[in-house]
């Protein structure tokens, strides 16, 4: 079975305004830099020619190689399909927002905005956001991120029954090889917090042994600040150009993305103490679709009555 190489790579991207303020690159650097594009063209081509595929990530802006486009045909079968996956997008965010408790008329956002454990959540969800914007220790953060990145590739390649042969993480980048590839494998990373997961293990695990004051406050602070840091990267990642997302179409691919980022919102505020109520959520997710589909039916109606004029 051919192997497959999951790759994250790290470019800087600079602004026409600070590029005037930095020095051009020397003959020699010019030389280096061309050196490594051909070698990694020539790879791209003798592991094409040993049925080898090579899957990356990239963070830079763009990504001269082009082996990671769908074929047509499955290009537009997926952009069809991530047409469909439109409605339940905007049905699980509108399920989101418009939910109201089942006790009373009160909406859920008002309820769950005066608890504790949501005012913790924020507080971490801002300071995170404090810091991607002042870029502070920007290459530590994003070294924890390509790490995570391709953490979650291994994991999910593991569940779904791939081999791992290689892995390889720095401030340059990383990379894994594997044998198998698919959906689930290439976008995971974009809507799995791989450092919350882990923030939740650790507190699982103390909890087993010691029963810190306010841990559960802290947990709620240090989950709002780690989902914000998947998110933000997430969101400043995507426009870079991504070979993962081309895999699959970068339309299919972003449509996955959000309706899985959104159902993932959905679960984390369900497992909030006090929170939303799964069962509530799905009876007025399924509500919604049921006037959606009212309504798309006298759309039709209309239409095929106003077709029947026009022949008249």
């Amino acid at each position: 079975m051919a192997n497959r190489s999951r790759k994250t790579t790290r470019s800087g991207r600079r602004s026409t305004r600070a590029s005037l303020h930095q020095p051009r690159p020397s003959i020699w650097e010019s030389i280096q830099g061309a050196n490594q594009r051909a070698q990694q063209r020539a790879n791209q081509r003798a592991w094409r020619r040993q049925g080898l595929t090579s899957v990356k990530a990239a963070i830079a802006d763009t990504n001269t190689l082009d082996v990671y486009e769908l074929p047509t045909a499955q290009l537009i079968l997926r952009s069809l399909l991530a047409f469909l996956l439109l409605v339940p997008s905007a049905i699980s965010t509108l399920a989101l927002f418009t939910i109201t408790e089942h006790t009373g008329d009160s909406h859920f956002w008002t309820n769950i905005a005066q608890s504790r454990p949501f005012l913790f959540f924020a507080v971490g969800s801002f300071l995170m956001t404090g810091w991607f914007y002042s870029r502070l220790f920007s290459q530590f953060f994003l070294y924890l991120y390509v790490l995570g990145h391709e953490l979650t590739h291994v994991i999910f390649i593991c569940i779904c029954g791939g081999r791992v042969s290689g892995f390889n993480v720095t401030l340059d980048g990383g990379y894994v090889m594997t044998n198998k590839s698919n959906v689930l494998i290439a976008l995971s990373p974009y809507f799995v917090p791989f450092w919350s997961f882990v923030v939740l293990a650790i507190s699982s695990l103390l909890k087993l042994f010691w029963d810190i004051p306010y841990h559960d406050y802290a947990l709620y602070l240090a989950i709002g600040a780690t989902w914000t840091f998947h998110l933000a990267y997430t969101i400043w990642m995507i426009p870079r150009d991504q070979p993962d997302l081309k895999e699959n179409g970068t339309f299919f691919s972003i449509v996955i993305i959000y309706l899985a980022n959104v159902l993932l919102l959905a679960t984390m505020l369900c497992l909030v103490p006090g929170g939303l109520n799964f069962k509530s959520y799905a009876v007025h997710w399924v509500s919604l679709f049921s006037h959606f589909m009212e309504f798309s039916e006298v759309l039709i109606q209309k239409a095929s009555l106003t077709a029947q004029k026009l022949k008249l």
